[in-house]
């Protein structure tokens, strides 16, 4: 495990220097006005940046550019930033900090808002961790903060402020516009871009929706079918008599990988689920003079639903394939899994029930045109008899290799 683990730290830092997040066709205007084409690094930022990096051509040199010295930046077909000095309530949403004043307190800070309508009437956004505030304005009007507010009432409940309703009410009025459009719109990011689109389909006003990403496959459903080689010893601490090595096999399991693709930082990140049957039978004769016939029969049938909870992190080599590493919790849950000592002519001394207890694991993979994949993982030791006070066992996967078939 530990050569396992060693071998596999020099990988990851051999990938990590080769396998960047893209570049990408994008442009920046300074604070001259002037537009600058150039290749951006696409972070896909999940809070809004305050600098990034850029190169003017393919090989050239990696730059770095702040807010201090750039009012606009793009990405084409992807995303776009303007820098503001705008007044911004921060204000905490979380329960235990709410303050006891509806109306916002609002701070001027220098921010880049990401756009995520553009029209006549424009929608921004800026995130930074937990706080999400969105901003608007008209044509070339001045941008105003939507408020939205959670507080605390004089009788201690949650009360919320929701202005942002009163100023779109107020401001953008069109004949498609119904007060009920209004009554049901959320203080989220769909649902104001959806009220900012029909506004601006309304005044037949030409119109970009940048939060409309690239369709990205979320989620992923994959076969995994694997062999392992694992291995099962146990022990009595009471007595050695009944120790046993049932040695090392090489088994088949199948597994059903449910992935969940975290929606930023350019689709490296995922969340994991992955159902697996696994089966582990083996026996063992041992010549012992304290029972009679003068042999110890031990025969171990252990089968159980393993439940994986994995986070995955993927290195782009280019378009088409990508290596990745997990890291992994996984509860097991046996299914009629025993290990039973008998004498020669077959009949039962005693009998231990197994129950497990979770064990983890760490694997690098590949990933090839987000279909076909393998994985070579390693687990810790897993302790199979919890049950019992002087029994103790080292189940252990010491090699699975894992394909991959994904459906979506």
């Amino acid at each position: 495990m530990n050569k396992f683990l060693t071998v596999l730290l020099i990988i990851i830092s051999t990938i990590n220097c080769h396998s960047q997040i893209a570049f990408e066709s994008g442009y920046y205007i300074n604070n001259s006005n002037d537009k600058i084409e150039c290749l951006i690094k696409n972070m896909d930022w999940k809070n809004n940046p305050t600098e990034f990096e850029y190169k003017k051509t393919e090989n050239g040199e990696t730059q770095k550019l702040t807010i201090e010295s750039v009012k606009e930046f793009s990405i084409y077909n992807n995303s776009k930033y303007i820098r503001k000095n705008i007044n911004i309530d921060r204000s905490s949403s979380q329960i235990n900090n709410l303050s006891n004043n509806k109306n916002p307190t609002f701070k001027e800070e220098q921010l880049f808002l990401k756009v995520l309508v553009q029209g006549k009437a424009n929608l921004y956004l800026f995130e930074d961790s937990n706080l999400k505030r969105y901003f608007y304005n008209i044509d070339n009007s001045d941008i105003e903060q939507l408020v939205y507010k959670n507080y605390l009432t004089p009788d201690f409940k949650l009360g919320k402020n929701n202005q942002f309703k009163q100023q779109l009410w107020a401001n953008l009025k069109c004949h498609d516009i119904k007060l009920n459009d209004i009554e049901h719109l959320e203080y989220n990011k769909n649902s104001l871009i959806h009220f900012f689109n029909k506004y601006n389909k309304c005044n037949n006003s030409d119109f970009i929706n940048y939060g409309e990403k690239q369709k990205r496959d979320l989620f992923n459903l994959t076969l995994r079918p694997r062999f392992d080689n694992s291995s099962l010893s146990i022990q009595n601490s009471s007595s050695n008599s009944r120790d046993t090595n049932f040695g090392s096999k090489s088994t088949f399991g199948l597994g059903i990988e449910i992935e969940y693709i975290l929606p930023f930082n350019g689709n490296k990140l995922a969340i994991l689920i992955e159902p697996t049957y696994q089966n582990f039978k083996s026996n063992k004769t041992t010549e012992v003079n304290n029972v009679s016939g003068g042999k110890l029969i031990s025969e171990v049938n252990y089968s159980s639903i393993e439940l994986p909870l994995s986070m995955r992190y993927y290195f782009f080599l280019n378009d088409n394939s990508k290596i990745f590493i997990n890291a992994s919790v996984i509860p097991d849950f046996t299914m009629n899994s025993s290990i039973k000592f008998s004498r020669n002519d077959g009949s039962v001394l005693n009998t231990l029930e197994i129950k497990s207890r979770p064990n983890y694991a760490i694997g690098i993979g590949y990933k090839q045109n987000d279909k076909f994949s393998l994985e070579i993982r390693c687990q810790t030791s897993r302790e199979i008899l919890r049950d019992y006070l002087t029994w103790s066992s080292n189940y252990n996967k010491t090699l699975s290799i894992i394909l991959g078939y994904s459906l979506f």
